[in-house]
């Protein structure tokens, strides 16, 4: 099978866009280019972001099954339940999304304002849980599940950032190809790609996507945000691994293919540090470019990092994904440098 084989329901503007950093390039010592391509500026559905580009393949099978209700899972803060519940608006479906209490912020606001808040703006019914964080399968969801068959509903089961999932890893495979033709029409190529990776599937597509290239002289790598650094690492080997077979890659992915690099997690998922917070700084105030703190700021993070340690080369050219969140800046206001 091919990536072109699978169902897909536009909901995406088009290409997300690709764009030069020039002021964050001489920040960063002028010595590598950096690019960002935009996925916080890819839908008009409930701010875009990562999430809609893989809820692309996986609500087509929804409506193909029949289903009437999407039942996904989170944080309070989280960026994939308001994609869910913003898609399944778009398509006249229903949403329940269990938000679970996946980080230890005292912001008196946390679980009122940003994503939760936009969530309960479109209509979503929202199952507040006190477990914490675990990108594994929870119970709370699987009861959100049986509760709407109960109801006489038909759900449609989307796991934690639509990643362990038969179909996660489709809508960033399809990222890497169009990539590529954006590199064909800019008349350049990225030599490293940066991603922030939690639950995985985003960073795995791309490994997968750009495995059907078959060249040694890219590096995707994955920045942990999520402080769990072996599960996060196994999922994104198991769903790279899966996806690439789908599409037909037709060999196993190599060892250095599957890149995640540890040290800009801060001290638990979705708590940023001052690393994190001098990132997001820097990238508002030389490019005008909103980051969040829990997942770009920590990968914008690493990106400098490795740029300042060597471990990405003078002379590279960098494609930074932005894969949006800065709807949940308003639940960290009470974070220093962010209020």
């Amino acid at each position: 099978m091919s990536l072109d084989d699978f169902p897909r329901i536009p909901l995406l503007f088009g290409p997300s866009p690709i764009h030069p950093l020039p002021r964050l390039s001489e920040a960063m010592g002028g010595q590598v280019e950096i690019w960002a391509k935009r996925e916080d500026c890819n839908s008009g559905i409930a701010y875009g972001g990562n999430k809609v580009r893989k809820l692309e393949y996986l609500v087509a099978e929804a409506l193909e099954q029949g289903c009437d209700t999407l039942v996904s899972i989170g944080g309070i803060q989280s960026n994939h339940t308001r994609q869910v519940t913003g898609v399944a608006r778009h398509l006249g479906l229903g949403a329940v999304t269990v938000q679970e209490s996946w980080v230890d912020w005292p912001d008196m606001v946390y679980d009122k304002v940003g994503n939760i808040q936009l969530t309960r703006i479109l209509g979503g019914d929202i199952r507040v849980d006190p477990a914490g964080f675990d990108i594994g399968i929870r119970e709370s969801w699987e009861r959100a599940l049986e509760s709407v068959r109960q109801a006489g509903g038909k759900p449609y089961p989307i796991p934690a950032g639509a990643s362990d999932h038969p179909l996660g890893g489709l809508g960033f495979a399809n990222w890497a190809r169009e990539v590529a033709e954006q590199e064909n029409e800019l008349d350049l190529f990225f030599d490293h790609i940066i991603v922030c990776t939690v639950t995985g599937s985003s960073h795995a597509g791309m490994i997968a996507g750009f495995a059907l290239e078959d060249r040694d002289d890219r590096r995707v790598i994955g920045i942990d945000a999520s402080a769990t650094l072996e599960k996060t690492l196994d999922q994104v080997t198991r769903i790279a691994t899966q996806t690439a077979e789908k599409i037909g890659v037709g060999r196993p992915l190599r060892d250095q293919e599957i890149t995640v690099v540890p040290g800009y997690e801060g001290p638990a998922y979705g708590v940023p540090d001052p690393q994190t917070i001098d990132a997001i700084h820097l990238a508002a105030r030389t490019e005008g470019m909103l980051t969040d703190p829990v997942y770009e700021g920590k990968s914008l993070a690493g990106l400098i990092g490795m740029v300042k340690s060597g471990e990405i080369p003078p002379g590279s050219k960098i494609l930074y994904c932005h894969l949006g969140g800065q709807p949940a800046l308003p639940a960290y206001a009470g974070a220093p440098g962010l209020g």
